[in-house]
């Protein structure tokens, strides 16, 4: 841990923050700290870290665990779940045109409603979530259902209506606006579908009013769409994105500019890189499932941590820069012994909006053929806002060279997740 900084701190008066939670530093440039803790803020060096003093030790620490207050403060006041950036954002066009321009995710879902027609006829079904009702709207032409529930919070909602009425649906789907958790519908239902999965699967955590609503509203018996998700792993090569945000530093225009890239690996490699799309030759391994979700099981309480183990042989020699996640969801068949669909947003298939989420090493690893990755996953939702999470992978490098002893340290990186 590095105690002090004046030098680079130059005559700029440090603000003083206070801990929202606990944090335990994961490597030796992060400081830790507990709830209550007044904290000396000397740089923000990004949106998600900033350079921090406690007790006279300085490191990094994460941004949205500290909150500006004076004695007395109530940050109670203030929404951990940012509902008006974050139903905000769904009011706007831009967002959904994503979501509808995507066809592997609205296929997906309108071929589930398809194949189950039949056993959806005269069933009560909950949109959750539902946009401009792109799914419900599948329901009422393609199912025949007795009533769909479009729920969405956003004030998309009141052209949600409109669209309802346009189509011919409305003595079918009944839109309704507000949170799931302040839901009331006039009857329970048969089938609960949504689309709520987020960059490496929870993020966002919308899944936590689908199981809300499920609880409260999903008949016993009744059946979940998707039925089930896993989030899956690999360790990968990134030569481009390495070279775009820190080989660049190397010999700009015949400068040594290399003192930057400290400065580059702490902006661009601290936090995830969403809408990466990697391609399948970059994969050193195997992927893997390393958290699997079953839909009718979870509860609310085992969102807060999640754990996965991984151990990947390496099939090919090349440049261990970091790791690459990506998910997977699954609808079961209403009939008896019928097919299970798979909307899958990994780099073998179609691409998504959702693309896959990178995480890069401080540093790139030479790896061989027959080397061996293992380590764990844990996905820690932020204690205080709670669409946010910070995903921390531990791993080490076993050589299958017996020459090659060094780097079979076990390393620990932490990524925030949040806007």
């Amino acid at each position: 841990m590095q105690t002090e900084r004046e030098e680079e701190e130059g005559d700029v008066s440090p603000e003083e923050f206070v801990g929202l939670s606990d944090f335990t530093g994961s490597g030796s440039d992060q400081l830790s700290f507990s709830s209550g803790d007044r904290l000396l803020v000397h740089a923000k060096t990004s949106c998600e870290w900033w350079w921090a003093e406690l007790h006279g030790v300085f490191g990094y620490v994460p941004a949205g665990y500290l909150h500006r207050g004076a004695d007395g403060d109530d940050i109670s006041a203030e929404d951990p779940w940012q509902d008006e950036e974050y139903f905000g954002s769904y009011g706007t066009l831009r967002l959904h045109l994503e979501m509808l321009s995507d066809k592997s995710r609205t296929e997906t879902y309108r071929q589930v409603i398809l194949n189950n027609s039949s056993c959806l006829r005269g069933k009560v079904l909950m949109d959750l979530g539902c946009g401009t009702g792109i799914i419900s709207l599948f329901c009422a032409r393609l199912a025949q259902p007795s009533a769909v529930y479009a729920v969405e919070a956003s004030s998309m909602a009141e052209y949600t209506r409109q669209l309802v009425k346009q189509n011919g649906c409305e003595a079918v789907v009944t839109v309704l606006q507000g949170r799931a958790e302040e839901l009331e519908l006039p009857e329970q239902v048969d089938v609960l579908v949504s689309e709520w999965m987020g960059n490496c699967l929870l993020f966002e955590f919308m899944v936590e009013s689908v199981l809300l609503a499920r609880d409260r509203w999903l008949r016993k018996g009744g059946v979940m769409w998707p039925s089930s998700a896993a989030l899956t792993l690999v360790p990968c090569q990134a030569h481009s994105y390495y070279t775009e945000k820190m080989a660049f530093w190397e010999r700009p225009y015949g400068l040594d500019f290399t003192p930057l890239q400290p400065l580059a690996q702490q902006e661009f490699f601290t936090k995830p890189k969403f809408s990466h799309v990697i391609q399948p030759d970059d994969c050193l391994a195997t992927p893997c499932h390393v958290i699997s979700l079953d839909m009718y099981t979870l509860q609310v309480e085992d969102l807060e941590e999640m754990k996965g183990k991984f151990h990947f042989h390496l099939e090919k020699s090349g440049t261990f820069h970091g790791f690459t996640a990506w998910f997977a969801v699954h609808f079961e068949s209403l009939e008896t012994g019928g097919e299970t669909v798979e909307l899958n947003t990994g780099p073998s298939s179609e691409q998504t909006h959702w693309k896959q989420t990178l995480f890069m090493l401080d540093r790139p690893v030479c790896v061989h053929a027959g080397d061996s990755i293992t380590g764990t996953i844990v996905l820690r939702r932020n204690p205080i806002w709670r669409r946010h999470m910070t995903v921390t992978l531990q791993w080490s490098v076993n050589s299958s060279s017996t020459e090659e002893t060094d780097n079979c340290q076990v390393e620990t990186k932490s990524f925030p997740m949040w806007r």
